[in-house]
Protein backbone atom coordinates (compact mmCIF):
# COMPACT_ATOMS: atom_id res chain seq x y z
CA UNK A 1 0.00 0.00 0.00
CA UNK A 2 1.20 3.22 -0.55
CA UNK A 3 2.09 5.43 2.50
CA UNK A 4 -0.75 8.23 3.59
CA UNK A 5 -0.52 10.62 5.99
CA UNK A 6 -3.57 11.99 7.96
CA UNK A 7 -4.90 14.48 5.97
CA UNK A 8 -4.81 12.29 3.37
CA UNK A 9 -6.99 9.69 5.72
CA UNK A 10 -9.21 11.82 6.46
CA UNK A 11 -9.97 13.43 2.73
CA UNK A 12 -10.02 9.82 1.27
CA UNK A 13 -13.44 8.94 2.96
CA UNK A 14 -16.43 8.70 0.81
CA UNK A 15 -19.27 7.40 3.01
CA UNK A 16 -18.92 9.45 6.16
CA UNK A 17 -20.18 13.08 7.72
CA UNK A 18 -17.47 15.94 7.66
CA UNK A 19 -18.59 15.43 11.70
CA UNK A 20 -17.82 11.50 11.44
CA UNK A 21 -14.41 12.02 9.60
CA UNK A 22 -13.69 15.32 12.13
CA UNK A 23 -14.12 12.26 15.06
CA UNK A 24 -11.91 9.68 13.29
CA UNK A 25 -8.80 8.42 15.74
CA UNK A 26 -6.02 7.04 13.91
CA UNK A 27 -4.83 4.22 14.90
CA UNK A 28 -2.41 4.15 17.90
CA UNK A 29 0.43 3.22 16.24
CA UNK A 30 -0.11 5.52 12.85
CA UNK A 31 3.28 6.97 13.87
CA UNK A 32 5.44 3.51 13.03
CA UNK A 33 3.03 1.68 10.67
CA UNK A 34 4.81 0.23 8.02
CA UNK A 35 2.83 0.63 4.55
CA UNK A 36 5.21 -2.02 2.76
CA UNK A 37 3.92 -4.67 4.68
CA UNK A 38 -0.31 -3.66 4.51
CA UNK A 39 -2.59 -4.29 1.50
CA UNK A 40 -5.07 -1.44 2.90
CA UNK A 41 -5.07 -0.04 6.34
CA UNK A 42 -8.00 -0.68 8.55
CA UNK A 43 -8.23 -0.05 12.13
CA UNK A 44 -11.21 0.18 15.26
CA UNK A 45 -12.04 3.58 16.82
CA UNK A 46 -10.41 3.62 20.07
CA UNK A 47 -13.39 5.81 21.35
CA UNK A 48 -16.45 4.24 19.85
CA UNK A 49 -16.03 0.28 20.01
CA UNK A 50 -18.45 -0.84 17.62
CA UNK A 51 -16.85 1.67 14.67
CA UNK A 52 -14.30 1.05 12.48
CA UNK A 53 -12.11 2.40 9.24
CA UNK A 54 -10.50 0.99 6.37
CA UNK A 55 -8.71 2.74 3.72
CA UNK A 56 -8.09 1.11 0.62
CA UNK A 57 -6.58 1.72 -2.90
CA UNK A 58 -8.79 2.03 -5.80
CA UNK A 59 -7.82 3.00 -9.09
CA UNK A 60 -4.16 4.79 -7.63
CA UNK A 61 -6.57 6.62 -5.35
CA UNK A 62 -7.19 6.02 -1.83
CA UNK A 63 -10.67 5.55 -0.97
CA UNK A 64 -11.77 5.51 2.83
CA UNK A 65 -14.34 3.78 4.44
CA UNK A 66 -16.41 4.42 7.75
CA UNK A 67 -17.72 1.19 9.02
CA UNK A 68 -20.02 -0.40 11.95
CA UNK A 69 -19.97 -3.58 13.96
CA UNK A 70 -22.86 -5.86 13.74
CA UNK A 71 -24.46 -5.93 17.03
CA UNK A 72 -25.20 -9.27 17.00
CA UNK A 73 -22.64 -12.15 17.08
CA UNK A 74 -22.02 -15.18 14.27
CA UNK A 75 -23.77 -18.22 15.25
CA UNK A 76 -20.84 -20.45 13.75
CA UNK A 77 -17.48 -19.35 13.54
CA UNK A 78 -17.06 -17.21 10.08
CA UNK A 79 -14.42 -17.28 7.59
CA UNK A 80 -13.13 -13.59 6.46
CA UNK A 81 -14.41 -12.77 3.32
CA UNK A 82 -11.21 -10.44 2.67
CA UNK A 83 -7.98 -12.95 3.49
CA UNK A 84 -10.42 -15.85 3.52
CA UNK A 85 -7.63 -17.41 6.34
CA UNK A 86 -8.87 -20.99 7.50
CA UNK A 87 -6.70 -21.51 10.72
CA UNK A 88 -7.22 -17.81 12.12
CA UNK A 89 -7.10 -17.51 15.97
CA UNK A 90 -8.73 -13.68 16.02
CA UNK A 91 -12.42 -13.27 15.58
CA UNK A 92 -14.18 -12.63 12.24
CA UNK A 93 -17.42 -10.07 12.45
CA UNK A 94 -19.38 -8.44 10.52
CA UNK A 95 -19.14 -4.63 9.15
CA UNK A 96 -21.56 -3.02 7.63
CA UNK A 97 -20.86 0.48 5.60
CA UNK A 98 -23.40 3.03 4.40
CA UNK A 99 -22.84 3.61 0.87
CA UNK A 100 -21.39 6.90 -0.96
CA UNK A 101 -23.74 9.62 -1.94
CA UNK A 102 -27.51 9.60 -2.55
CA UNK A 103 -27.81 5.92 -2.34
CA UNK A 104 -26.27 6.22 1.70
CA UNK A 105 -28.56 9.09 2.24
CA UNK A 106 -31.05 6.73 1.43
CA UNK A 107 -30.34 4.25 3.81
CA UNK A 108 -29.05 1.71 1.46
CA UNK A 109 -25.71 -0.66 2.94
CA UNK A 110 -23.25 -2.93 2.10
CA UNK A 111 -21.70 -5.45 3.96
CA UNK A 112 -18.62 -8.16 5.02
CA UNK A 113 -17.02 -10.43 7.17
CA UNK A 114 -13.67 -9.18 8.34
CA UNK A 115 -11.58 -10.01 10.79
CA UNK A 116 -12.25 -8.05 13.49
CA UNK A 117 -8.61 -6.40 13.59
CA UNK A 118 -8.07 -6.40 10.16
CA UNK A 119 -5.21 -8.64 10.66
CA UNK A 120 -5.79 -9.79 7.04
CA UNK A 121 -2.36 -8.43 6.05
CA UNK A 122 -0.55 -10.21 8.33
CA UNK A 123 -2.81 -13.46 7.41
CA UNK A 124 -2.03 -13.56 4.07
CA UNK A 125 1.82 -13.46 4.78
CA UNK A 126 2.24 -16.95 6.72
CA UNK A 127 3.03 -19.99 4.48
CA UNK A 128 0.12 -21.99 3.95
CA UNK A 129 -0.05 -25.52 4.78
CA UNK A 130 1.37 -27.95 2.29
CA UNK A 131 -1.12 -29.57 0.32
CA UNK A 132 0.05 -31.73 -1.65
CA UNK A 133 3.58 -32.88 -2.79
CA UNK A 134 4.94 -30.19 -5.12
CA UNK A 135 2.65 -27.49 -3.80
CA UNK A 136 4.47 -24.17 -4.18
CA UNK A 137 4.18 -22.34 -0.66
CA UNK A 138 5.23 -19.70 -1.23
CA UNK A 139 3.46 -19.04 -4.90
CA UNK A 140 0.26 -19.62 -2.91
CA UNK A 141 1.62 -16.77 -0.59
CA UNK A 142 2.39 -14.44 -3.37
CA UNK A 143 -1.25 -14.99 -4.62
CA UNK A 144 -3.26 -14.69 -1.27
CA UNK A 145 -1.57 -11.18 -1.16
CA UNK A 146 -2.53 -10.29 -4.27
CA UNK A 147 -5.96 -11.29 -4.06
CA UNK A 148 -6.64 -9.56 -0.87
CA UNK A 149 -5.78 -6.14 -2.52
CA UNK A 150 -8.45 -7.04 -5.07
CA UNK A 151 -11.13 -7.79 -2.41
CA UNK A 152 -10.60 -4.74 -0.06
CA UNK A 153 -10.68 -2.64 -3.40
CA UNK A 154 -13.97 -4.06 -4.62
CA UNK A 155 -15.73 -3.55 -1.36
CA UNK A 156 -14.82 -0.07 -1.64
CA UNK A 157 -16.00 -0.31 -5.33
CA UNK A 158 -19.10 -1.64 -4.14
CA UNK A 159 -19.85 1.30 -1.39
CA UNK A 160 -18.49 4.07 -3.85
CA UNK A 161 -20.38 2.84 -7.17
CA UNK A 162 -23.41 1.05 -5.50
CA UNK A 163 -23.02 -2.43 -7.10
CA UNK A 164 -22.46 -5.90 -5.35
Amino acid sequence: MIPLNESQIRASFVNASRKEVSDVSLPVDFDTLDFEVRDFLGWRDKKLPRRAYVVTIVDGEPVGILLRQADAAPRTRPQCAWCQDITLSNDVVFYSAKRAGQAGKNGDTVGTLVCADFQCSANVRKLPPLAYVGFDAEAARQERIATLSVRAASFASSVLNGVG
